[in-house]
């Protein structure tokens, strides 16, 4: 018997790391989505917060308010294969509703996994350990989400995190779509509905036309396409890291974002994307990081701070996720990072998770910046 997709406000308690799945749902209220622009302190880096972020200590892992109401048929989940553009689905983690943009090939490199030492990636210079880890093939997926989810996931996961960089002639401005994410293949929950548009977002019926003799009902439309195809350079993620210290998981997803001019130098600038996992059921909070980073131009630089984005996530198995994204730049143009994320448990002890290494690769030919934001 197919399984109802129940919701019409967030599904926040679908889980993965339940072996039964449960429905936990919040009333929403609709909101209006616009691109925005912002001026963040960018010269702040690894420190995980754009300014005009409010520093604030987030204690709670439970949400509050509840209302059941069916959106959907859940449908099978695919093992092989892939989601095709058009494909409804809820975050398996997050629980926001989605709908599947096209997908993206990135090579994992999982430090969970040990590999043969042929065919791997090597680590960075000074970077912790000596494991050198082989890459597979993973698919992402770059999706809309629901606008009447984004205010019950953004104490969870960042609703803007695609950025840009802005146009030449004003080096500290950073743009940003709101409700774009990226996707792991696993994280898809896909269902099926019978409304025309069962996705609130400016950019829906923009980039999708409904099709009822098409499965999925929604196919692109040629601004979706003409829209991947500009901003190909700056939405593309070509690696993913992964690590697991004592049940919490840490994914990191680098994005290269170009480079600008600064004082007769060149900058170049990334964003990285970073998911925390607490794959146990002991109830921890995050208080701490610490960075290295290490620029090509032979410069190794530690940052320590307290929290991420301005907050202490509390990771439970009830919100057993945090995912966030941050920005930074080096005068070369590449180089690495790396470092750890110190966790505190209920008793009051601490521990080190490792945040995996990666690297930061600019693109050889440097492209004008992204368009399609002014829409």
């Amino acid at each position: 018997m197919a399984a109802c997709a129940l919701r019409r406000g967030l599904l926040s308690g679908v889980s993965k790391y339940s072996r039964k799945h449960y429905h936990r749902i919040l009333s929403v209220t609709d909101i209006n989505i616009s691109f925005e622009v912002y001026k963040p302190r960018l010269q702040c880096r690894a420190c995980g917060l754009l300014g005009g972020v409010p520093q604030k200590r987030f204690m709670s892992s439970r949400p509050e308010g509840k209302i059941l109401e069916p959106v959907g048929v859940f449908e099978a989940v695919k093992q092989h294969g892939k989601y095709e553009t058009g494909q409804l689905f809820l975050h398996s983690v997050f629980g926001y509703r989605g709908i599947v943009l096209f997908p993206w090939h990135a090579r994992l490199y999982d430090r969970d996994i040990t590999p043969p030492v042929s065919d791997s990636k090597p680590e960075p210079p000074g970077a912790h350990g000596s494991k050198e880890v082989k890459g597979k093939t993973h698919t992402y997926y770059q999706v809309l989400i629901d606008t009447r989810d984004c205010p019950h996931i953004s104490q969870r996961s960042q609703t803007e995190a695609v950025t840009f960089l802005a146009n030449h002639d004003d080096s500290r401005a950073l743009y940003a779509i709101p409700g774009l994410d990226y996707v792991s293949h696993e994280d898809i929950l896909p269902y099926n509905s019978a409304e025309q548009v069962p996705i609130q977002h400016e950019l829906f019926e923009r980039f999708l036309m409904y099709n009822p003799a098409k499965s999925p009902p929604f196919t692109p439309r040629d601004t979706l396409k003409a829209w991947q195809e500009k901003n190909h350079p700056w939405l593309e993620l070509s690696d993913v890291h992964r690590e697991t210290t004592e049940n919490i998981r840490v994914t990191v997803i680098p994005f290269y974002m170009g480079m600008r001019e600064a004082q007769n130098s060149h900058v170049y600038w990334w964003r990285y994307c970073i998911r925390l996992e607490n794959l146990g059921s002991e109830v921890v909070q995050l208080r701490e990081r610490h960075w290295r980073i290490f620029s090509l131009s032979g410069t190794l630089e530690t940052v320590r701070g307290r929290g991420v984005v301005g907050r202490e996530p509390v990771l439970s198995k009830e919100q057993p996720a945090f995912q966030y994204s941050s920005h930074v730049s080096l005068q070369a143009p590449s180089g690495h990072m790396w470092g750890t994320f110190r966790i505190e448990r209920t008793d009051g002890s601490h521990f080190d998770v490792r945040i995996p290494p990666f690297s930061l690769e600019s693109n050889k030919d440097d492209k004008a910046p992204p368009a399609g934001y002014t829409f």
